[in-house]
């Protein structure tokens, strides 16, 4: 079975196309200052159409989103909810809903209607979830005080646990490693996790992140690298 596996972040798209349990493909695109307008359209549009797939996973990155607990059901206020965090488009944005059991929580997000529709024209099976849920399903929870840490290109998402309860997820955009550390210190300090009783778990960009964890080093004692993105291998796609 060949299923095309898509991660859409802040400013990129990532593709798998898997063959059973083998990577037949791989490849990224990331926007920048030469980026002809909708780019990343462009090169979704090419990718669907690279070959017959018999599913589609569909992977939400982007910042547009809100956590609440598990059995939430006013889903006629997931956009409000939603601006709460990021402004709102209900013109350009599908409201989505993904629900995780492990935590008890589930995440309202949006995502961008005209990629929706071109996914969906394949009129094949498509499954979309947020990182945040995908992320969150990953982790294997065992102290008391953890702060899960996954880097992308550009941006960042990190949950802070207490007791196997999520008490915060967060999806940041930063152009600078320094952010990074800046901003999950900075939350450390808001929620009451003290640095030598938190233990600290990274995943993802950690080669293309490598001055973010070798400063959080001189900061934490308790760190741990748990998966390092490499060709063929994504956690948050596979």
């Amino acid at each position: 079975m060949n299923v095309l596996h898509l991660l859409f972040t802040k400013d990129g798209l990532i593709y798998q196309i898997a063959k059973n349990k083998s990577i037949l493909e791989e490849n990224s695109f990331f926007v920048n200052e030469e980026s002809p307008e909708n780019y990343i359209l462009g090169k979704l549009e090419e990718v669907l159409l690279k070959q017959r797939y018999d599913e589609v996973s569909v992977i939400s990155a982007l910042n547009h989103f809100t956590l609440m607990p598990e059995g939430f059901e006013n889903h006629d206020s997931g956009y409000d909810l939603i601006a709460f965090n990021a402004p709102v488009d209900k013109e350009n944005e599908e409201l989505m809903l993904s629900v995780n059991k492990k935590f008890k929580v589930q995440f309202y997000y949006t995502f961008p209607r005209n990629f929706y529709k071109k996914i969906k024209d394949l009129s094949i099976p498509v499954k979309f979830n947020f990182s945040g849920e995908k992320f969150l399903n990953s982790i294997s929870n065992k102290n008391s005080k953890e702060i899960h840490i996954n880097l992308y290109h550009n941006q960042c998402e990190f949950f802070a646990i207490l007791n196997k309860k999520v008490i915060l997820y967060n999806n940041l955009d930063v152009n600078s490693e320094v952010d990074f550390l800046y901003f999950v210190m900075f939350t450390l300090s808001k929620i009451g996790f003290g640095i030598k009783e938190t233990n600290f778990y990274v995943y993802g960009e950690t080669t293309e992140n490598e001055t973010f964890i070798s400063e959080l080093q001189k900061f934490v004692k308790n760190l741990k690298v748990v998966y390092d993105n490499i060709p063929n291998k994504n956690f948050i796609l596979n």
